[in-house]
């Protein structure tokens, strides 16, 4: 059952364990990401009721189903009392389910940060190799806003699967097996080789966002926010340009985010055609720029103060005894 009245209907689904009768997608929605979990879970499950309760907006670029897929897999471990060894593999467990339940072909990023984030530290990931880097992000003057902006285009879910499609026809152009391996100067031999314009398009986002990316763990490291913020806003720019996956609504919010005090940076985040921003901001500044963004923003935005926290992990919960 969930409580999350903004998930598809019905909120309440029943399937049999994975050792009696392997589940399959179906509907509701949201109950595909918890079957492909119960999939892909190595331990024997037995039967269960459980409550999904949520305060992560749905399709808002919040990676909602990577956290309901890692927190249901954490639920399993502390169910059966099989742990998985290695956390990474959680991760890639997770992302199965979201492949051949929810068909999505997601990354890693948002499963890996899941299972992995720690308590004042952003993570860097190495989606080539698995590998992954703790860089601080724990300054007490610096904050980081989301933004959602409520707007959601239909055309997320297709969107995705085809950018990834013309990300791997660029790889294959340079007879590479993903844009990982690929630079910024790789553009140029696309171009000689009168690849379309739209695959060179997408193949210059990424490849200047894997340098962006490993810049901004430098200026994390350096504790140069300044410089962190100018990348977020190049990111963006991107996104909308050559990645093709921004909309006027979130293109509006960065600029008026942009324009309030103390802001040092913000683009939008997930998918995108909607959903919401991330903002790096000063602690001091963040009240006066909120009243300047629901000033500014021609919709209606939602706020949420976050800090870099850890992953999923299992809470203990006292049992309450009767009152004598």
């Amino acid at each position: 059952v969930t409580t999350c009245e903004a998930a598809d209907a019905p909120l309440k689904a029943e399937f049999f364990a994975p050792i009696k009768d392997p589940p399959k997608p179906g509907t509701p929605k949201w109950a595909n990401y918890v079957k492909g979990v119960a999939a892909n879970f190595k331990g024997k499950i037995p039967g269960f009721d459980a409550i999904i309760a949520s305060s992560v907006p749905i399709g808002g670029g919040l990676s909602s189903s990577a956290a309901l897929e890692v927190a249901f897999y954490i639920f399993l471990e502390a169910l059966t009392g099989h742990k998985t060894g290695k956390e990474t593999d959680k991760a890639l467990a997770c992302q199965k389910a979201e492949h051949d339940f929810a068909g999505m072909p997601c990354g890693i990023m948002d499963q890996f940060i899941a299972v992995l984030a720690k308590q004042g530290n952003a993570l860097l990931i190495d989606c080539r190799s698995l590998d992954y880097t703790l860089v601080p992000l724990n300054d007490p003057d610096i904050m980081i806003l989301i933004i959602n902006s409520n707007i959601k285009h239909e055309l997320t879910g297709s969107e995705y699967p085809s950018r990834r499609r013309q990300c791997e026809v660029g790889a294959t152009a340079l007879g590479k097996n993903s844009l990982r391996e690929a630079t910024v100067q790789d553009v140029d031999v696309l171009r000689a080789k009168h690849v379309e314009e739209e695959v060179i398009k997408r193949v210059r986002h990424v490849t200047g966002e894997i340098e962006r990316t490993k810049r901004g763990a430098d200026a994390l490291k350096d504790g140069d926010y300044k410089a962190f913020g100018k990348l977020m806003v190049e990111s963006h720019n991107s996104l909308k340009v050559e990645y093709e996956v921004s909309c006027p609504e979130l293109d509006q919010l960065v600029e008026v985010t942009l324009a309030a005090p103390g802001v040092l940076g913000s683009r939008m985040t997930g998918a995108g055609f909607g959903g919401c921003t991330v903002t790096l901001l000063s602690k001091d500044s963040a009240g006066k720029a909120i009243e300047d963004i629901i000033e500014g923003y021609k919709g209606t935005a939602s706020f949420y103060i976050v800090t870099a926290s850890d992953g999923a992990r299992e809470i203990p919960v006292k049992k309450s005894t009767p009152e004598t």
